[in-house]
């Protein structure tokens, strides 16, 4: 029996139709590319629309590539947050140091960028909303591989045919658990715990981030711009993750305010506007490491495959990387295994010098102990007199092919 949608004499040189699952960073990024090379694409997404704010994130190196290919360098650059400074704080809130952004972050004064994750979201969506399939308030229930297609039946009851499924839908993919099975087996816990929410800019702050800390704990405040809102930001050590509190946002607060309970600085305050917060994200500091991204008809891209954690700022970067170069294999790869397996040859090595610098990120910043608070004390000190370092190897790792037309 033939599947519902398909037909089994359907020309070969149709376009091939594609389900994104997921309309953050690398959905609309892999949809446009794919719209480029003559796919016919949709991309789901569970919320009702496309989501705004958010903390910033960086697009560095290879990604920057990306996005120049994709006309958007222009718009991001206006939209690149400039910040001035970088002032850590000890215990009492007197100052350790204050040094430029880019020496901490590892990037490249001029030519990497900072961006709202909304600015960046909003520009991806705006490039291929007029050429691609949007349904929002939705998402994927349940899939079926046959030898001709995929067989999607949705939340809302829809059920529609795909030549193949792309699991664009973060770190906590439904995708990979419906593929590969828990989460579980693929997440290595990196032992913190942070809670990211807006709060009124009460303290003056322009353009600058100030982090207070003491061993396993971590509070800072982020003035992405001149405006009334700051990005405030809980991070803690926790050798074992909480997995009841990711459930259930009542004990994410009660859980973040036990463990900040008697902290100083302005972390009172923080813990106080996090309780009436209306955008709180709480989650573990881990990566998703996989020994394949794909089974069948279906593959999976960006957080979903690789997330690198929060604490090597490049997850935009390699969902950015990640998109640009599945959408190459498939442009160059008729069969879809020859495309996957190319996808994964070409970008598992980048993945993997990225997910590695985590082990200096967590270290640096930080620290759970107090010789090693102070060792990275001692360091910041040293930089306020050195010039900035030069951006990690990692970041520019991968040479991008030029996209190919469609086989």
């Amino acid at each position: 029996m033939t599947p519902i949608g398909l037909s089994m004499d359907a020309s070969t040189t149709a376009k091939r139709e594609v389900l994104v699952s997921g309309a953050g960073i690398s959905g609309p990024a892999l949809a446009y590319w794919l719209h480029r090379s003559g796919f016919a694409v949709t991309v789901v997404e569970k919320a009702g629309a496309l989501r705004d704010g958010g903390y910033p994130i960086d697009v560095r190196g290879t990604a920057t590539e990306v996005v120049r290919r994709m006309g958007i360098l222009p718009q991001l650059r206006d939209a690149h947050i400039d910040s001035r400074r970088c002032t850590f704080l000890n215990a009492d809130g007197s100052e350790v140091a204050s040094v430029n952004p880019h020496a901490v972050a590892g990037s490249v004064e001029g030519q990497d960028l900072e961006v709202r994750r909304g600015d960046l979201a909003a520009l991806l969506y705006a490039k291929v909303r007029g050429d691609v399939e949007f349904l929002f308030n939705d998402s994927v229930d349940t899939f079926d591989q046959y030898e001709q297609g995929v067989d999607v039946t949705f939340r809302s009851g829809r059920r529609r045919m795909f030549d193949l499924v792309v699991g664009a839908d973060g770190m906590h993919s439904h995708t990979r658990e419906s593929l590969f099975g828990p989460e579980e087996r693929f997440h290595r816990y990196l032992g913190y715990c942070f809670a990211v929410f807006t709060m009124p800019n009460t303290f003056g702050l322009s353009r600058e981030l100030m982090l207070w800390n003491t061993p396993g704990k971590a509070a800072a405040l982020y003035a992405a711009g001149d405006n009334d809102e700051l990005h405030a930001f809980l991070n803690f050590h926790q050798p074992e993750p909480p997995f009841e509190a990711l459930r259930n946002p009542d004990a994410q607060r009660d859980l973040v305010a036990t463990v900040f309970a008697g902290a100083g600085w302005e972390v009172p305050g923080m813990v106080s506007a996090m309780r009436d917060a209306d955008d709180l994200f709480f989650d573990t500091a881990g990566q998703i490491r996989m020994p394949h991204w794909s089974s069948g008809r279906v593959v999976l891209v960006g957080d979903a495959a690789y997330a690198p954690s929060f604490l090597t700022g490049q997850g935009s970067s390699l969902a950015l990387v990640g998109a640009y170069m599945l959408a190459n294999a498939l442009a160059t790869n008729r069969d879809h295994t020859a495309a996957f397996a190319a996808y994964e040859r070409g970008v598992r090595e980048f993945v993997a010098m990225n997910q590695a610098l985590v082990d200096k990120g967590a270290a640096t910043l930080f620290p759970t102990t107090a010789r090693a608070l102070e060792q990275r004390n001692t360091m910041l000190r040293a930089l306020v007199t050195m010039p900035s370092a030069a951006a990690p190897p990692a970041h520019s790792a991968l040479t991008l092919p030029e996209i190919a037309p469609t086989p």
